[in-house]
């Protein structure tokens, strides 16, 4: 895949995570291992960025005698996820139609000269 399409796909899948409230880095791994690997390498630059353009917002808390950063979901990263679930209908035609055309592509000789001359 694309990086930058995966990239951006990336930061929706932590953004529907936290919609279902707030969570720290490990367990937003563990709630995606599911659909898809990511590592602590690839999932906390994404945070930043969620966070650096106001997606999400993040708070400290104490967890067992350490200081646990959490991450929450902004309306801004609401309004994300729904723009996503809106341009998803968009793409999913566009790839139908690919896909269309791929087939009849493939049904069509490759040189239409080979055809004129029963090849």
């Amino acid at each position: 895949m694309d990086a930058q399409r995966k990239k951006g796909i990336l930061e929706v899948c932590v953004l529907a995570v936290l919609k279902k409230g707030p969570s720290y880095g490990y367990m937003i791994i563990r709630e995606m291992e599911h659909c898809i690997d990511i590592s602590e390498s690839t999932l906390y630059p994404i945070l930043k960025r969620l966070e650096q353009n106001g997606s999400l917002k993040t708070y400290r808390q104490e967890y067992n005698g350490r200081l646990r950063k959490y991450y929450q979901l902004t309306p801004e990263g609401q309004e994300k996820i729904d723009r996503f679930l809106g341009e998803w209908e968009e793409l999913r035609q566009m790839y139908h139609f690919i896909e269309q055309q791929n087939q009849m592509t493939q049904q069509i000789p490759a040189d239409p000269a080979e055809e004129e001359s029963g090849l």
